[in-house]
């Protein structure tokens, strides 16, 4: 099973326009079938540089356990996205720092393997239509376990990367090299979308944040003077020191 697998969608305007709203009213969201898979493999050619197995078609066609939908237009695929819900635990190692660290291994996280728009029916919110489904889905009250929801994406995919960003993933991890296309090495992203009140994991500047909210809550009389003092100024010079690093990298 593939787990590299690269994202495509199409920019969905901020303000829909009639002829938006009137497609998005005669498109139907049905799940995937094994009648569909020669159907999605000319998609998937067309969309990815990524060529798939055969395996793979029949897997997220006829697998429960992948979320896989289509948004259909007078019967015909017009649009499909295709997750795969696990748990932290067997995620691959770049991906292995998504949630905070104390969540169990158990915990859920959903993995976006593809999302993809035929060209003609781009810019009428179809993407963002099977994102929703999917995020409606994983946030009901039988998968409050699902804590993210992630994917990756070619580091040149800016139609991709944008769109992501408007919908309020973000930016988890660079990964140099990460894609083999065509003989050729490419680097790429991977996103996240906290939810159902999940969290990422702690960063050093958190870490002196939560420090210095805990020393200024002290009370001076609860240690000596000096000491007291001390401590903070230590805390935050830390922190001072954290948030120039910060913005300097920004």
């Amino acid at each position: 099973m593939l787990e590299q697998e690269v994202m495509s969608c199409e920019t969905d305007m901020a303000g829909q326009s009639p002829l938006a709203l009137s497609v998005q009213q005669e498109v139907q969201l049905r799940f995937l079938g094994p009648a569909d898979v020669a159907e999605v493999k000319k998609l998937c050619r067309e969309w990815f540089p990524i060529e798939y197995p055969d395996s793979w078609y029949e897997e997220i066609t006829s697998n429960s356990r992948f979320y896989s939908l289509a948004a259909t237009h007078h019967a015909r695929i017009i649009g499909l996205i295709v997750a795969e819900l696990k748990p932290q635990g067997k995620l691959n190692k770049e991906d292995g720092d998504l949630l905070a660290s104390y969540y169990p291994p158990t915990a859920q996280v959903a993995y976006i393997l593809s999302l993809g728009v035929v060209g003609d029916f781009r810019r009428n919110g179809i993407a963002s239509l099977l994102l929703d489904s999917l995020l409606s889905y994983l946030t009901s009250k039988d998968r409050a376990d699902c804590k993210a929801v992630y994917l990756h994406v070619l580091s040149t995919n800016t139609v991709a990367l944008r769109f992501y960003e408007r919908r309020r993933f973000r930016r988890h991890l660079f990964l140099p090299y990460y894609y083999a296309i065509q003989g050729k090495a490419r680097d790429g992203y991977s996103y996240v979308l906290y939810i159902n009140g999940g969290e990422p994991p702690w960063s050093i500047f958190d870490y002196l944040t939560h420090c210095s909210t805990v020393v200024t809550k002290l009370q001076p009389c609860a240690l000596p003077r000096q000491v007291y003092s001390a401590v903070r100024n230590i805390v935050q010079r830390l922190l001072s020191r954290s948030v120039t690093e910060v913005s300097h990298n920004s």
